[in-house]
């Protein structure tokens, strides 16, 4: 079995792969420091109520956005598992090019999104992340990660409003009614939920205009699945893509391919 790990800037999320099957997944709070003690403490609860064994485990992939969590994970993987990580890097086989500026700076978190939609699909493809941030990220039918855009994310802009300006309230990242809010929070969420499907198609279509050709245009994040049936060009929501492309990196940088 394979663990993976995904550290985000608001959550931290785990799977369990065998034979290339997401048995589980599990999420914790990132927010909070925690030593490795303690993460290990959730993850062997996690393991045993799902009557998963911490010896079966024969290789750990991580991903993260968070410098000093990495450290804090690869201490854990090496202290309890005996196992040194693969931490996911643009040095590391992948299976595309990337082509960024600077290839060290593209996110973790969008390198696994670029290499599983695009294992997936094996055309070009359009993610759409919802998460701490909105990401659109592009790779061309000749398996070449671009780039894309970054954004503030939904939870993210609602939660500034709420900081900055003293008379906006705490909202549901829910769909108003209407368009022309007749509230304070239903004029809130047309702006957020309504105006991050507008961004989005918008910049789909700008991109796909930019690429030239047509790719396919999936979702992933947290709030994805809301968004999702209001947007016009995301055919695709895949709650665990970040978990599925650490996988097949996992695959593709292991001499052992039976796991």
């Amino acid at each position: 079995m394979i663990l993976t790990i995904d550290i985000g800037n608001t959550q931290i999320e785990l799977g369990i792969f065998r034979a290339g099957e997401l048995l589980k997944s599990w999420r914790i709070s990132s927010n909070t420091d925690r030593t490795e003690d303690e993460y290990m403490v959730y993850i062997n609860h996690f393991l045993n109520s799902s009557s998963i064994s911490p010896g079966g485990i024969q290789g750990v992939c991580l991903a993260s956005v968070v410098p000093n969590k990495t450290f804090i994970f690869e201490k854990l993987c090496e202290k309890y598992l005996n196992i040194p990580p693969i931490i996911v890097s643009p040095e590391l086989e992948l299976g595309i090019k990337i082509r960024y500026d600077d290839p060290s700076m593209v996110g973790a978190d969008r390198i696994c999104n670029a290499v599983a939609a695009y294992e997936k699909y094996r055309r070009a493809v359009v993610i759409v992340d919802l998460g701490t941030a909105t990401t659109l990220d592009v790779v061309n039918g000749k398996a070449e990660y671009l780039g894309g855009i970054i954004s503030p994310g939904i939870e993210t802009t609602a939660w500034a409003l709420y900081q900055r300006a003293a008379k906006l309230p705490k909202i549901a990242l829910d769909f108003p009614p209407r368009v022309i809010g007749r509230t304070t929070e239903h004029s809130m969420q047309a702006g957020i939920m309504l105006g991050t499907v507008k961004i989005v198609d918008g910049l789909i279509e700008d991109i796909i205009q930019e690429l030239g050709e047509k790719p396919r245009v999936i979702s992933t994040g947290g709030l994805a699945r809301r968004i999702q049936p209001r947007t016009r060009y995301i055919e695709d929501y895949l709650p665990h893509l970040v978990l599925e492309g650490l996988y097949l990196i996992y695959q593709k940088n292991n001499s052992d391919k039976s796991h």
